[in-house]
């Protein structure tokens, strides 16, 4: 009776005292009874499965503001639109939260999940091309989504990459599957541990119906069989083109291409046009002299580009040009297009062969300074000698309106020694080379009439 009493308070006990059970849990109880003492005891011991959806997945890298971008979903290209995202790596995916995670998570609606990538087969590299931002590297997954992260301290977003690089190397060699691609089942009062897929299972690909298959392997077939004879029949095309090409001379003759005055060789476009000096050079300071000479910083400012390279592109046309129209109402554009036409030069007014004897001329004793220069110019091509006469004349001109133009020797020099000439191989220092330009250009301005004699001779 005594025993009896006993196990009857003790069932009741144990009655009263609810088993602690979690939310979305399964209970087993197991109950084991030991037939000698005909005492019952029931032991319960609980196997916790989280539902679905609210897996935590081991965290990698905790969570840290980046900047990113997705511009490609499902292989469909997107519109770029960089946006400040809170970051967390976990060991198969890569979590985009609107702000920090654990307000995120609380804002989060009920079933609600935030933006991820999918590691598993994605492939990340970093990229220059895909935006003008530093620091960034792309992210393309395999079923075509496309991100692009960006930080802008490198040593972040290099942390990131590295990651996120180390956890794509561990799914695709298969290291770290288990703990990546499985939830893990704990057993309350326990250690042990089981395990069960989480992942999506893979939704078999759409099989492609007869029609489509029959149409794509009779493509493939009639590819392949007339893939050679194409190819051939594209060679003997080429061939018969490239033999049947009229010569340069020939289109030339024809109008068909017009050599252009930009860039061409002072030689070869002074015999064009039959004459000692480029047309386009003579009508610029005779335009200059006009009504230019007196503006202030003349040669020194610059014109507009836009409507310099449109006088540029008349020119190679060949089409009348009148520098008195209204379109190049300021002077500056003519002076910009002057001075544009000596730097494309193939070979500056100045031959290249004459830039290291002009630098030891400059070095000479001011007498004989003189007559080393005006040696030089003098054995310079036609061409060359009588526009260098009439640039320094005309620059000359320009001086003697100081006053008003504001313009000095030494900063005609500065406009005009680079313009004019450099050496054929940088070989040197740069700003030793620009000093002997300047110096010379300075130097033949200020002897401009020992040199080449009163105007008009």
């Amino acid at each position: 009776k005594r025993l009896i009493a006993i196990n009857h308070i003790q069932n009741k006990t144990m009655q009263k005292q609810p088993a602690m059970v979690l939310p979305g849990a399964v209970q087993m109880r197991i109950k084991s009874s030991q037939s000698s003492t005909g005492e019952r005891l029931s032991q319960t011991k609980s196997m916790v499965l989280p539902e679905p959806g609210t897996l935590q997945k081991p965290t990698i890298l905790k969570g840290e503001y980046l900047n990113k971008a997705k511009i490609a979903e499902g292989g469909k290209k997107l519109r770029k639109n960089w946006n400040s995202t809170w970051a967390v790596l976990c060991s198969n995916q890569l979590l985009f939260f609107k702000e920090s995670k654990q307000e995120a998570v609380a804002n989060l609606k009920p079933g609600g999940k935030p933006d991820g990538v999918d590691l598993c087969g994605a492939v990340i590299e970093w990229t220059t091309e895909k935006s003008s931002r530093k620091n960034v590297f792309q992210i393309t997954t395999p079923n075509g989504h496309e991100f692009l992260l960006q930080a802008d301290h490198f040593p972040t977003i290099s942390k990131w990459y590295d990651a996120i690089k180390k956890a794509v190397d561990s799914l695709s060699s298969g290291a770290g599957g288990q703990s990546c691609g499985r939830a893990s089942l704990h057993r309350s009062n326990s250690t042990e541990c089981l395990s069960r897929p989480t992942c999506e299972p893979t939704k078999p690909k759409p099989k492609e119906t007869k029609s489509e298959n029959r149409r794509s392997i009779m493509f493939k077939l009639n590819y392949s069989a007339s893939d050679s004879a194409d190819k051939n029949g594209v060679k003997n095309r080429l061939k018969k083109f490239i033999s049947r090409r009229p010569s340069m001379k020939t289109l030339q003759e024809k109008g068909l291409i017009k050599d252009r005055v930009f860039g061409c060789h002072m030689l070869t476009l002074c015999e064009r046009e039959r004459t000692t000096v480029p047309t386009f050079v003579k009508l610029c300071i005779e335009e200059v002299e006009k009504r230019g000479v007196e503006a202030d910083g003349i040669y020194r400012v610059s014109g507009n580009l836009a409507i310099i390279q449109k006088l540029r592109f008349l020119v190679d046309q060949e089409e009348e040009l009148n520098l008195g129209d209204s379109q190049w109402e300021d002077i500056h554009v003519i002076t910009g297009a002057l001075k544009m036409f000596f730097r494309e030069l193939p070979e500056p007014l100045f031959p290249f062969r004459f830039f290291d004897l002009f630098v030891e001329a400059i070095s000479k004793e001011p007498t004989q300074k003189v007559q080393a220069l005006k040696k030089l110019i003098h054995q310079a091509p036609k061409p060359n000698h009588n526009t260098i006469k009439l640039l320094f004349h005309h620059l000359r001109r320009v001086l003697m309106k100081s006053q008003k133009n504001l313009m000095s020797t030494q900063g005609i020099s500065i406009v005009f020694g680079p313009t004019l000439m450099w050496p054929e191989f940088e070989s040197g220092n740069m700003e030793v080379n620009m000093v002997y330009q300047n110096q010379i250009v300075e130097s033949i301005l200020i002897e401009c009439v020992e040199i080449f004699g009163p105007e008009g001779m």
